[in-house]
């Protein structure tokens, strides 16, 4: 039978990993190589994705809001064109979209940020949501082609557009963002309420991403050295904010209040995920000798 770790340590590997542990200090802390937290990632990844995948469906959302978290792997844009370089170095952005009252994510898509992965990350919204909903982006032209295909006039859309202020000069300022100076909410399809137009909550979510996964941090050495594994972590991430974290506001998790379940799931309970998608092997039978003809 093979050498599986605990269920309490499974959990406690994976709760580090959502909360902004890198794998190297995991290994530290609990005593296990590198290998092996890769190997739980993977697991944990497979198991998430495929019950986000089933179960984040027919949802009576009302309000929706959606962005791009930019992160890279394995080389920045800039330097990934070398002969050396894998097929995935560069630039990746994750399209999340996330239920303004709930605080459910929706869904979510790793990949470029042209008009095919919007295409992509809109048709698999469309196919979550049970009603017709009011929905904000940033600017981004990709979102008004996408949109129009996934939903076609089935919705209330409109894009936020901030306005920003000259860049900062000067070494101290270089990681400083521009002044933002105004915004510009442009209706494009039905009759959104000006009110509720708002990138408010899928922004504070893409900072809560950075600040709960090691890979997203900026300047540092902690990125993705793996396409995969970028994905497995985000898979893992999704679940446990939607199923596992306690919004404070809200009181419960975001899949309680979106009404996709009815109890707050912990660590072990996706612990469990992992057995379900790989069950344990039978005991073997006895051996049986193969007899060779000449």
């Amino acid at each position: 039978m093979a050498n599986v770790l605990p269920t309490e340590k499974r959990a406690m590997i994976l709760s580090m990993l959502v909360e902004g542990s890198s794998m190297r200090s995991i290994s530290r802390v609990v005593g296990c190589s590198i290998n092996t937290i890769t190997k739980l990632l993977v697991s944990a990844g497979e198991a998430c994705l495929d019950f986000h995948d089933e179960n984040v469906r027919n949802l009576n959302s009302k309000r929706i809001e959606c962005d791009e978290i930019w992160s890279f792997c394995y080389a920045k844009q800039k330097n990934a064109d070398g002969a050396d370089m894998p097929d995935f170095a560069g630039d990746v952005w994750t399209w999340t979209s996330i239920d303004a009252d709930s605080k459910l994510i929706c869904n979510w898509f790793v990949g470029g940020r042209d008009a095919e992965f919007a295409n992509h990350f809109m048709h698999d919204l469309a196919s979550r949501l049970a009603n017709r909903v009011q929905m904000t982006t940033d600017g981004h032209k990709a979102y008004l082609s996408a949109i129009d295909g996934a939903f076609g006039n089935d919705i209330d859309y409109a894009q936020l557009v901030k306005l920003y202020g000259n860049q900062p000069q000067g070494k101290t300022a270089r990681y400083s963002p521009a002044e933002c100076t105004g915004i510009k909410k442009k209706v494009q399809t039905g009759a959104p309420d000006k009110s509720k137009i708002s990138t408010s909550y899928v922004e504070r979510q893409n900072l809560t991403m950075r600040m709960s996964m090691r890979r997203f941090t900026r300047l540092t050495n902690a990125f993705s050295k793996k396409f995969d594994n970028h994905c497995h972590a985000l898979a893992l991430y999704f679940v446990f904010y939607n199923f596992c974290r306690k919004h404070k506001t809200l009181g419960t998790t975001p899949a309680v209040a979106a009404g996709v379940t009815d109890q707050q799931r912990d660590m072990a309970w996706i612990v469990g995920l992992i057995d379900a998608a790989n069950p344990a092997p039978t005991k073997r039978g006895p051996y049986k000798k193969k007899e060779i003809s000449n």
